[in-house]
């Protein structure tokens, strides 16, 4: 097969930064996007609902009129959320979920939650309105391996926080283990996930073996083999939990390429695209179009979108550092080829 059409995807789990930044990034998930979730940790971050509603102008400003592409917004929790502030949130039309970060757990997380549990209130607020809470969904205990902090939190955390609420409606962001894949798998319609084209695409020896490669480091971070042939079995699961999730978070070079660099992989240039190499060499591009396009819209309760995105059989040089208000951003494999090129179908 050497061209696809498929319904124009949905990315779920989106950066897009702000200022300069955000002028300079948001255009390339619009060329392929009809919607993201757009994550909430900015400085400050984005906690109100009047908040949110000034970032998405900020967001339709920097692309333009006729972008076609809407930004769903996401509120930032932290110990001083209210119920009443997911009360004011569900009944807003432009945000679609709130985003919980362990506080500490990665990017701008240092207002975020400090005991996920202890939020009762709040969580029996998104419970009774159905609003979905987005997690990322790694504990911050020092004692425990950075390896193991997915799975760790699953114990600790998600598995409890479902059992003590049995309607919260979560999508658990950017899985990376084995034991993630078959704890999504183990539970019911409420429970849903995110894969982003990094991980799984790659191992952590890609980010570690004969030198270390900062623009491969994320949060959470690229696990074994094995973690990643299971999250490819997920990826092509027919059951349609998993679906599409870039987490593409840009930072300035230096912010990367740092004896502390930042964690994030900038893959908006070409999401789609390595997305469909991956499903290719797994022989499934006829489950492309669930992943991408369907699962993610049927677990928020969106209608799925009408235009359309045509997949070609043709390489493609991922581009080049962009330019970013006197500072540059790499985009994820910068100067390396893909298989596919992605265009949206003209109506």
């Amino acid at each position: 097969m050497d061209e696809l059409i498929i319904r124009q995807p949905d990315d779920w789990h989106l950066h897009l930064r702000d200022g300069a930044m955000l002028d300079a990034v948001a255009g390339y998930s619009a060329r392929q996007c009809g919607r993201a979730i757009i994550m909430p940790n900015l400085v400050p971050p984005v906690t109100s609902v009047s908040e949110a509603r000034a970032y998405r102008d900020r967001i339709l400003a920097a692309l333009g009129p006729d972008s076609g592409f809407e930004p769903l917004m996401t509120l930032y929790l932290t110990d001083r959320t209210t119920a009443a502030d997911i009360e004011q949130a569900a009944a807003d039309p432009h945000v679609h979920a709130v985003k919980l970060y362990p506080a500490g757990a990665t990017t701008n997380s240092e207002n975020g939650v400090t005991d996920p549990l202890a939020i009762e209130s709040v969580l029996a607020a998104l419970e009774r309105t159905g609003l979905p809470l987005c997690v990322h969904g790694e504990v911050v205990d020092p004692a425990v391996d950075i390896f193991d902090r997915e799975a760790v939190f699953i114990e600790r955390v998600l598995k409890p926080m479902l059992e003590r609420y049995p309607s919260l409606r979560v999508v658990m962001e950017h899985i990376t283990t084995a034991q993630a894949v078959a704890f999504v798998r183990s539970q019911g319609e409420r429970l849903g996930a995110t894969i982003t084209a990094h991980h799984l695409m790659f191992n952590r020896n890609a980010m570690l073996a004969g030198g270390i490669r900062p623009h491969y480091y994320c949060l959470p971070i690229l696990k074994r083999e094995k973690h990643r042939e299971a999250l490819l079995e997920a990826a092509v699961d027919p059951s349609g939990k998993f679906f599409m999730g870039t987490d593409s978070a840009p930072h300035p070079k230096g912010a990367k390429e740092s004896a502390c660099g930042c964690a994030g992989a900038f893959t908006a240039p070409v999401a789609v695209e390595l997305y469909a190499q991956v499903f290719d060499r797994l022989g499934a591009l006829d489950r492309l179009e669930a992943f991408t396009s369907l699962n993610g819209p049927r677990f928020y309760g969106l209608p799925v979108n009408e235009r359309r995105l045509r997949l070609e059989r043709k390489a493609q040089t991922v581009p080049a550092p962009i330019d970013c208000g006197g500072d540059v951003v790499v985009p994820f494999l910068s100067g390396e080829t893909v298989d596919w090129t992605a265009t949206l179908v003209d109506e």
